[in-house]
């Protein structure tokens, strides 16, 4: 027996009686009870030395948890408060201080001669100690301390558990071999703490894998597994990205606790407590390796999905939070049927209350960008009902979902898909925009609908949006597609009364207007305008000309064209050469369409099975002998165009 006076500062002291045979603790514990450095004190210290209630009381002393990974019990002292003066024979020993002084140890000898006024101190001030110098980076000192001890005779498990943490700590791990062995000398076997540390020593180091291998050491040797045990096998699985493994090994332990199988090594061990917290770092874990599948490069979606049932079968809720997180990991588009199924669970979990504005944009957006745009509006139609209400986020998603499939109608013309599309628009509270209202004119001026087209136009002006040039592209297209000629000029005299600049598209229309209606002078005034306005005239210009010309049947006006068209440098292309051809075959000179295409197919190019036959049928009917091989081979009939479907929601996609 001793009696000894250990402080952490001046102002801080009791008197402690330490119960320690054979230099063996009496009390030896690894419950995790207190999260803060300890040197050596009850966790409760400030209030034993005010309060003299607590006379005669034993208390468990705690050490440091951020060295070893883990909270362990150093010591059973019995603490008695005295109002006295200390006995000259006590000795104050101020931890801190001593520690600074050890810090430059180099051996044995060097503790020997610091310590030679400190003969008989407690365990735990020598882990203390050995603590203290590991979290400052003096590790030699610490190792010169632990070969004092062994010259003394005065070492425990607790401070070879200490020194490994030190090492640990300073990432020094080819000590660690070196620091086991020497327990295993000195006759001390490993605890579950021993291998709790190891196990943290591997995942640090990378080494996930060989944590099994401890396991089978620690079943071997007879031990339980304390909670840090658990967890880190946990984050073991994590670190291997290996999901499945996780969830079965939390199965098994479920199981263990529910049939109670799990031994305490202590009263204060709560593995009630401690389980509730299992559950959430597997699930959390779990989450997290499957937010990786996500991230990855390869299409892992199917992983996910199959991953998530199995959570479903082994009775593991996923809070609504690592919801959200594995949502906002799907950006891509196979990353859609993940996120639907994640937005039917937040939708089912509490009624919905977590779903946020932001998450439901998110899930809008991924669906939009697989092309689910009936998805995309069922989410945004569920948002109206049953909340959160959409922000200006979610009405602009939805919008551009509908422009693209309006476009692609214009693109496709479809005409009355696209109107449907518009009046769907209307009926969910979706205000159309100029670039919606645009998209439908284009539509119907594809598909050569021109009373749909002034209507559409009527109806936007309506409603207050303001005609584009692209609005006037549209129906001037769609006027002289319906050969209403007058009525496309007079829309184009309103469109300069309103200030809208023509674009080179207006001027190739109206030019191509004026050429069907035969007025050479409006032409050359068109072209000259577009000269003044600084708007050189393309291919696609003259090719227009040329070809209204040819449906009026003006071969020698096409012919010219096509002479003004390379004196202005324009390099003819395929359509030049097939409209003017067939504008000469149709003005009956076939020898001058004959040459053209003699001439087209010298340049290289490829013209139609129309133009040829046209070339052929024209000699024939006329009596010009046409050389064959002059023309080449006969051309293949090009692909027709995609016919459009009676049930135009193939193309557009249905609701899901």
């Amino acid at each position: 027996m001793m009696q000894l006076l250990i402080a952490s500062n001046p102002n801080q002291s009791v008197q402690v009686k330490s119960y320690l045979h054979s230099d063996k603790l009496c009390a030896f514990s690894f419950v995790k009870i207190r999260r803060k450095r300890c040197f050596g004190f009850p966790t409760n210290f400030p209030k034993l030395k005010s309060g003299e209630i607590n006379k005669g009381a034993s208390y468990t002393s705690r050490c440091s948890n951020r060295v070893l990974g883990v909270d362990q019990t150093c010591a059973k002292v019995e603490v008695n408060h005295k109002k006295s003066s200390i006995s000259p024979q006590n000795r104050r020993v101020n931890v801190r201080a001593l520690a600074l002084t050890l810090r430059n140890a180099k051996t044995a000898e060097d503790v020997a001669e610091l310590l030679k006024d400190y003969p008989d101190l407690p365990p735990p001030v020598y882990t203390s100690l050995i603590g203290g110098l590991g979290r400052n980076n003096k590790l030699e000192a610490a190792f010169a301390i632990v070969e004092w001890l062994k010259k003394n005779k005065a070492l425990n498990v607790l401070i070879y558990n200490t020194l490994l943490g030190a090492v640990k700590l300073n990432k020094k791990y080819h000590k660690v071999g070196a620091v086991i062995e020497d327990m295993k000398s000195q006759g001390f076997e490993l605890g579950i703490v021993t291998y709790n540390i190891l196990m943290s020593i591997y995942i640090e180091q990378g080494r996930p894998t060989e944590i099994f291998n401890l396991i089978s050491q620690i079943e071997d040797a007879g031990l339980s597994p304390s909670p840090a045990t658990c967890s880190t096998i946990l984050i073991a699985y994590r670190e291997m990205g290996d999901a499945h493994g996780a969830l079965q090994y939390f199965v098994k332990l479920r199981e263990k606790y529910q049939m109670g199988e799990l031994q305490r090594e202590s009263p204060e061990e709560d593995w009630d407590g401690e389980f509730v917290k299992f559950e959430l770092s597997m699930v959390r874990i779990c989450v997290s390796v499957m937010r990786r599948w996500l991230v990855k490069e390869e299409n892992n979606t199917t992983e996910v999905l199959r991953f998530l049932n199995s959570m479903d079968r082994a009775g593991v809720k996923i809070d609504e939070i690592f919801l959200k997180q594995l949502a906002w990991a799907c950006t891509r588009e196979e990353h859609y049927i993940v996120v639907r199924e994640l937005y039917k669970r937040l939708r089912e979990s509490d009624q919905g209350e977590g779903l946020s504005v932001t998450v439901c944009n998110h899930i809008i957006w991924v669906m939009g960008k697989a092309k689910k745009w009936w998805a995309a509006l069922e989410v945004y139609e569920e948002m109206l009902e049953k909340g959160p209400m959409p922000n200006d986020l979610s009405f602009e998603l939805v919008v551009s979902n509908f422009t693209v499939l309006l476009t692609a109608a214009g693109r496709r013309g479809l005409w009355r898909w696209a109107i449907q599309l518009l009046y769907k628009m209307h009926e969910r509270g979706l205000t159309a925009g100029t670039k919606q209202w645009n998209a439908v004119l284009f539509a119907c001026s594809k598909a050569g609908e021109t009373d749909a087209a002034i209507n559409i136009f009527q109806q936007m002006v309506q409603k207050g949006e303001k005609p584009t040039v692209h609005s006037y592209v549209a129906l001037l297209s769609a006027l002289e597609k319906g050969a209403l000629y007058d009525e496309a000029i007079r829309v184009w005299d309103h469109m300069k009364k309103l200030g809208v600049e023509p674009n080179l598209y207006t001027y190739t229309t109206l030019a191509s207007i004026y050429a069907q209606k035969g007025n050479h002078d409006m032409v050359e005034a068109v072209l000259e305008e577009m000269v003044v306005a600084r708007i050189e005239p393309t291919v696609v210009t003259f090719n227009a000309i040329i070809t209204g010309y040819a449906k009026r049947q003006m071969g020698a006006a096409a012919f010219d064209w096509f002479h003004r068209m390379k004196g202005r440098k324009v390099k003819p292309n395929e359509v030049s050469y097939e409209m003017v051809i067939d504008a000469l075959t149709r003005d009956s000179k076939p020898r001058l369409a004959y040459q053209m295409y003699v001439r087209a197919y010298n340049e290289g190019l490829v013209l139609n099975k129309k133009a040829y036959d046209a070339v052929v049928e024209a000699g024939r009917a006329s009596g010009v002998i046409v050389d064959l091989d002059d023309l080449g081979f006969h051309p293949v009939e090009r692909g027709k165009p995609t016919q459009i479907k009676n049930n135009q929601s193939d193309f557009c996609g249905t609701p899901v």
